[in-house]
């Protein structure tokens, strides 16, 4: 099996700046970049320790503004050498219920795609 591990786990956040301030001096993560998804919606940040490209969070500006006063994880991802391999492994199993039908990237070339888990909980699986 391919070489696997968490990648990161997805925050929706109302407030992208004073959320990015807070996991920065507070928390004393390091932001390690942000971009506007391809969807022109989204603003996403990843946030990491040590410069490495180590298990971080992405925060999520955009996606839902209806959000419980505790806030929400959207996701968690897993990160995969290779996307298509991954993609086409996942179609080939029955009874897994696919959020995306094809593999996204985004603008800084970073793949992924979607799965429901058995409690509808939102799997990503991700190539940087």
């Amino acid at each position: 099996m391919a070489n696997k591990r968490l990648d990161h786990v997805g925050i929706v956040v109302r407030d992208l700046e004073s959320t990015i301030r807070f996991y920065t001096e507070i928390v004393g993560l390091e932001l390690k970049g942000r971009l506007t998804h391809t969807n022109g919606v989204f603003q996403l940040a990843f946030l990491g320790f040590g410069g490495s490209d180590e298990t971080e969070i992405e925060l999520i500006q955009g996606y839902s503004y209806d959000l419980p006063a505790e806030g929400t994880v959207h996701h968690f991802a897993i990160h995969v050498d290779d996307i298509q391999q991954e993609f086409a492994r996942i179609q080939a199993l029955s009874g897994v219920e696919l959020i995306d039908q094809e593999i996204v990237t985004l603008p800084n070339g970073y793949q992924y795609f979607f799965i429901y888990g058995p409690e509808k909980e939102w799997i990503e699986f991700f190539q940087r």
